[in-house]
């Protein structure tokens, strides 16, 4: 069914990845990296469905071919930390075929990255046949009208003027400075460094230490790429991802869709689910146990019943056995029992059919889990030995270098991938982290357990259901064969009473969860067992309502219509 997952990550030299290699990576193609001289080389990569490059009006043409445009990109940065691209990960419905889910990408990238200003480089994989995604590689510097690069940041001074300090661009300062603001540069003061103006400095004769003048610790970001990266932008963005492909569902006529907010802020009180997804968060809502305790509170109120049935049906032994009251009172006792045993059972049948489903629902996904951390493990254990291996590398030997650089890259991507794909499991699982994840485990083996326990517990609940039919019909033939409508009529006028009984007890042990159809059920199911007809019931109890009218109606004396004289005029 379709999911909601968007995963947002900045490819950056400083965490070892390259724009070029990451689009080689998922275009499956081979693509040259002029800043490292590394040829990156995916075309045995399997799983690729689709890509494209789209680019706004202002950027230039032969940025068409991915592998000038990254290139141009790894160009205009040059510090060894710098940010070249964003990536987006989007689960893509599976519900759509492939020219839709094509359709739909083009739609959302034109509208939310290109018209923008973003060049945007994107791909669909499905290795499966089962996981369709896509890969999303956007620009992060912007481009002016003539299709150079702005700046992503400015350097912004930190300028003095009657003791207030602003900021100010270089382009900012020459006006600045006519109006009296100065920089302010570090001097030495005694043991102490304190940044202070050119001319407070030179009246008191300090000398200065340091040539750069105060500036703002990150400068000042280009008001285009500060929107770009902002948190609200991404909000934006994910609402947006969410509208699109419910559109596109509901264009082709399909009965789903997704939701981009966390169940917190849909008020849902209850967790993703299943995934929700389909499967409800709050399991004790569902009316499953949720930890040992309920399960013993729950025999604890069926063995405190039990006991007071024990004890009542000794002082019933010690009375007339043959009194009608009695053995009615008896037999509706059992049978109140009979029918909490059953609602017991069938209460416990749901809450392994919900147990069920929730496992059958999250053991794949932690299974795909379990095995796509494993990979990832041994791929990062491969690229640490490949960074020993590299440091190890004489540098007069460059042709190494560059196979095990090529290797790393290799390698950094598939961690990328990995990453991508684990983070997409724990999304499917409703989990955040690694943490919830090992949670979430431990949770599927309790719920593994419970079944064990519900298992143990339904072989006793039955055991006593037919121990309590046996006392039922030892209760029933009890009685003469002629006083069989007597017993009859004095079980139908005591069994409203019995009837509160039972809800009220049915209610103290299942709280919340008691439900009125199952005990009407278990009810029905329990007649069955004891060979009685719930019609013979209802019949005997209507003729029983019918004649006490009639006698109440037969004992009314005649009242005589009087005409009234005294009528006020």
């Amino acid at each position: 069914m379709a999911i909601y997952h968007m995963q947002s990550k900045v490819i950056s030299r400083g965490s070892g990845r390259s724009a070029v290699a990451a689009s080689a990576y998922m275009s499956c193609s081979r693509m040259y990296n002029d800043y490292d001289g590394i040829q990156h080389d995916y075309t045995r990569k399997h799983g690729l469905i689709y890509q494209e490059v789209l680019l706004p009006p202002m950027a230039p043409p032969e940025w068409k071919d991915r592998e000038q445009l990254w290139n141009a990109v790894e160009a205009a940065e040059k510090t060894k930390d710098s940010r070249l691209a964003r990536e987006f990960v989007v689960a893509l419905p599976v519900e759509l075929d492939k020219n839709s889910n094509i359709s739909l990408l083009q739609d959302f990238i034109q509208r939310n990255f290109v018209d923008m200003g973003m060049c945007a480089d994107f791909a669909i994989h499905d290795t499966d046949g089962h996981n369709p995604h896509a890969h999303i590689l956007l620009t992060v510097r912007p481009l002016n009208e003539n299709g150079t690069w702005q700046y992503k940041t400015e350097k912004e001074y930190l300028c003095i003027k009657n003791g207030e300090e602003k900021g100010f661009t270089s382009t900012e300062f020459k006006a600045a400075q006519k109006d009296g603001w100065e920089k302010q540069y570090r001097y030495k003061v005694e043991k102490k460094k304190i940044y202070m103006t050119a001319s407070d400095a030179q009246e008191k004769g300090y000398d200065r230490i340091d040539k750069h003048p105060k500036s703002s610790r990150y400068g000042r970001q280009n008001p285009i790429s500060e929107q770009w990266n902002s948190d609200e932008q991404l909000c934006i963005w994910r609402a947006n991802w969410a509208d699109t492909v419910n559109k596109m569902l509901a264009h082709n006529q399909i009965n789903a869709s997704i939701e981009h907010r966390s169940f917190a802020d849909q008020g849902i009180t209850e967790q993703p689910t299943i995934h929700e997804g389909y499967i409800a968060q709050n399991m004790e809502k569902k009316g499953m146990i949720a930890d040992r305790c309920e399960i013993n509170r729950q025999i604890r109120a069926d063995n405190q019943m039990l006991r007071e049935l024990k004890t009542q049906v000794s002082k019933l032994a010690q009375a007339v056995k043959h009194s009608i009251p009695v053995i009615a009172e008896t037999m509706e006792t059992i049978r109140n029992h009979m029918i909490f045993t059953q609602y017991h059972l069938l209460h416990n049948e749901m809450q392994k059919e919900v147990i069920h489903d929730w496992m059958n629902h999250f053991n794949p996904i932690l299974n795909k889990y379990n095995t796509v951390k494993k990979k990832l493990k041994a791929k990062v254990t491969e690229q640490k030995e490949l960074n020993v291996e590299k440091e190890k590398t004489s540098i007069l030997n460059p042709i190494q270098h560059i196979k095990l650089n090529q290797q790393l890259t290799t390698v950094t991507e598939e961690i990328e991938e990995l990453k991508s794909r684990k983070e997409q499991l724990i999304f499917q699982a409703q989990c955040s982290t690694d943490k919830d994840m090992i949670n979430l485990s431990k949770k599927y083996d309790q719920m593994n357990n419970n079944l064990d326990i519900l298992d143990s517990q339904d072989i006793s609940l039955k055991k006593q259901l037919e121990k309590d039919a046996a006392a039922f019909r030892e209760e029933k033939f009890r009685p003469d064969p002629e006083q069989y409508t007597e017993l009859l009529d004095t079980r139908i006028q005591i069994r409203p009473d019995f009837r509160d009984k039972l809800i009220e007890q049915l209610k103290g042990t299942f709280g919340k969860y008691y439900d009125y159809h199952r005990r009407d059920i278990a009810a029905n199911e329990v007649d069955y067992l004891n060979v009685e007809d719930p019609d013979v019931f209802s019949h005997r109890a209507w003729e029983l309502e019918y004649q006490r009218k009639r006698e109440i109606r037969r004992n009314q004396p005649a009242q005589s219509k009087k005409k009234s004289h005294d009528m006020e005029l």
